[in-house]
């Protein structure tokens, strides 16, 4: 069985085309491809078939879709029900999307190992694989999330075999190929270079420095920047000469000069101990790191924000997926926290300047605020030249709103960037969202121990399942009872587990050093408008389970309406939770357990603690 999307979806059995008839089914075909064995949901399906406006008889219509598939591929294809949607397997059949990637990587082996020859030959063979634009049979919906880093990957490969081609100095072929592709894309500055390359080669060095100044033009009227460093060194080897050879096999054991500064690398060392959140690392990485075969900059922005309420772990989980991703990444990795440790914003222009002194900007500081916003302007400027066509890892840590991060974007897709924020932050324009929750019971047990020693968490099930259950998940709650534990060995679990099952204690037992949870949480409350704050301390102290918007407008004269509204923004600023609905479809809030406690307030806590003693 052979499965090919690098053009017309289709499926053939030897060399008999199967023949499947309408666009939706060969989108599910494709989808299911795509994913690569993994479960595709109903929900998933249905964004790709319809968009936002799926007909009433959504799975009923994806039912026959899947019915239809599963009768033309026969018994070879295994397609089944997994909640909540379907998982195609074939083991055996070829898939060209496959076969291209595999190749491709074998091609980027050779080409690093000055293997030209075989480098050229092996790309080739791969871009042969291509029937025309891929997945050109599907719905506009699946081709506006897949073709794009297709495109990006076909576009990615056929540069490095125009690079391998230079080497093997077949640079009068090359011109009328690479004036074609650079008309075609004319942002592409790597394509630029390699057309400099080839026309200083055959003797016309004017038509090499007319194609840089051209290049120059279209990235200042199209993104405003500057060309990047290697339309610039292209530029400086036509000046000097350089060009006019292939560059020697670097020998072995001879390092590289030091005359290019080291790649910035301000990302804080990885958690020795960190412990779970395998299925939100896996995420990041695949949508920060281009998967093997791939570079998509230039087409589809890499850009995450991860959300979720303090003390959830999000800053733990980035600093983790930028180390795992690293290599990704040769121009260099950033960071920078865009709030004080009060909680209150930094100031923008200053956040500019720590990222441009990381970037090599030289001469007077340019982190003075106090210039207005023409000086705003100028730094933002020359941070986006500076970022221009870099491959870099951007991490802006604990972000107040979505313009202190406007200022941050880099102006093409070459760097990723990696946001986070207990805020949900809507308008960010390209991010995807990843919401952190707070850990099940079996990680948090894993990180207990992990932190505190088997010995100390095992022998003592009952007492560790009770911190676990104490602490709700938080895993700054977590790392302060286990640090807590191991600066007293000659505690037995269960004297903690007594101390945190008393509310009244509870979050002072949760202060160890740096660990301060009370100051986390609260510092989010105090962030918040007055007419918010004032209502979520109102409610903490009465409100220990669910509840809904009718009730909080009961209790305290607001309209309905209002405290809806007022209790949405308390999500999105994750101090409440949403907790499914009730039987009248009205959406139910609730607080998280450590969080009510703080927005409480310590008399209320010594109240639930009498509650508490007295059940």
């Amino acid at each position: 069985m052979e499965f090919r999307l690098l053009g017309p979806v289709e499926a053939r059995d030897g060399a008999r085309r199967i023949a499947l008839s309408g666009s939706k089914v060969h989108t599910v075909l494709a989808v299911l491809l795509l994913a690569r064995g993994r479960v595709v949901s109903d929900e998933r399906l249905s964004e790709l078939l319809w968009g936002w406006d799926p007909p009433a008889t959504m799975n009923a219509q994806i039912y026959t879709y899947i019915s239809r598939l599963r009768k033309r591929l026969g018994p070879g294809v295994d397609l089944v029900r997994r909640q909540p949607g379907y998982q195609l397997t074939a083991a055996g059949a070829r898939i060209d999307v496959l076969d291209f990637e595999r190749l491709d990587r074998l091609g980027r082996k050779a080409l690093e190992e000055r293997r030209f020859e075989e480098a050229a030959g092996v790309f080739r063979n791969a871009l042969g694989l291509w029937q025309g634009p891929a997945l050109s049979n599907v719905t506009p919906y699946l081709a506006q999330v897949e073709l794009p880093q297709l495109e990006e990957a076909r576009t990615s490969t056929l540069e490095h075999r125009v690079e391998a081609d230079l080497q093997l100095a077949r640079h009068e072929p090359l011109v009328p190929e690479l004036i074609g592709l650079v008309a075609r894309f004319p942002l592409r500055e790597r394509l630029r270079a390699q057309l400099m390359t080839a026309l200083y080669r055959c003797g016309r060095q004017a038509e090499a420095l007319q194609v840089f100044h051209e290049g120059r033009e279209t990235l200042a009227e199209e993104l405003g920047v500057d060309p990047g460093h290697d339309l610039r060194a292209a530029h400086q080897a036509v000046l000097s000469g350089e060009s006019g050879r292939p560059a020697r096999p670097k020998p072995a054991g001879v390092s590289v000069g030091s005359a290019r500064a080291l790649p910035p690398f301000m990302v804080p060392p990885a958690t020795a101990d960190f412990t779970g959140r395998e299925h939100e690392l896996a995420e990041l990485r695949a949508e920060l790191a281009a998967s093997p075969g791939h570079h998509r900059a230039g087409f589809r922005a890499r850009r995450m924000l991860i959300t979720g309420m303090a003390g959830v772990g999000k800053t733990a989980l980035a600093v983790q997926a930028a180390h795992a991703v690293a290599d990704e990444f040769p121009d260099g990795l950033l960071h920078v926290r865009l709030r004080h440790e009060d909680g209150a914003p930094k100031d923008c222009a200053a956040v500019l300047g720590q990222l441009l002194r990381a970037l090599g900007e030289t001469g007077a500081d340019p982190s003075v605020s106090g210039g207005g916003a023409e000086q705003l302007d100028d730094l933002i400027r020359r941070y986006r030249t500076r970022t221009a066509g870099r491959r870099l890892l951007i991490l802006l840590d604990d972000a107040p709103n979505e313009l202190r991060v406007d200022a941050l974007l880099p102006p093409t897709a070459d760097a990723a960037v990696l946001v986070t924020s207990h805020s949900r932050l809507p308008a960010l324009p390209g991010f995807r969202t990843l919401v952190l929750e707070p850990m099940g019971t079996a990680e948090s047990l894993a990180l207990l121990t992990s932190m505190a020693g088997k010995s100390r968490i095992l022998v003592e099930p009952e007492a560790a399942d009770a911190i676990a259950e104490a602490c709700a998940g938080l895993p700054l709650a977590l790392r302060a009872a286990a640090d807590r534990l191991a600066a007293r060995p000659h505690w037995p679990a269960a004297r903690l587990a007594r101390r945190l099952s008393d509310p009244a204690l509870r979050i002072e037992e949760l202060r160890v050093g740096g660990l301060d949870v009370r100051r986390s949480l609260d510092s989010v409350l105090r962030q918040l408008p007055p007419i918010e704050q004032e209502l979520a301390r109102a409610l903490a102290p009465r409100e220990r389970g669910t509840f809904t918007a009718a009730a909080v407008a009961l209790a305290s004269g607001l309209s309905e309406d209002t405290a809806e509204e007022l209790l949405e923004r308390l999500v999105e600023g994750a101090v409440l939770e949403m907790s499914g609905i009730d039987t009248e479809g009205r959406p139910r809030y609730r607080f998280h357990e450590l969080m009510r406690l703080v927005a409480a307030g310590p008399h209320e806590c010594l109240a639930d603690s009498r509650l508490s003693r007295a059940s």
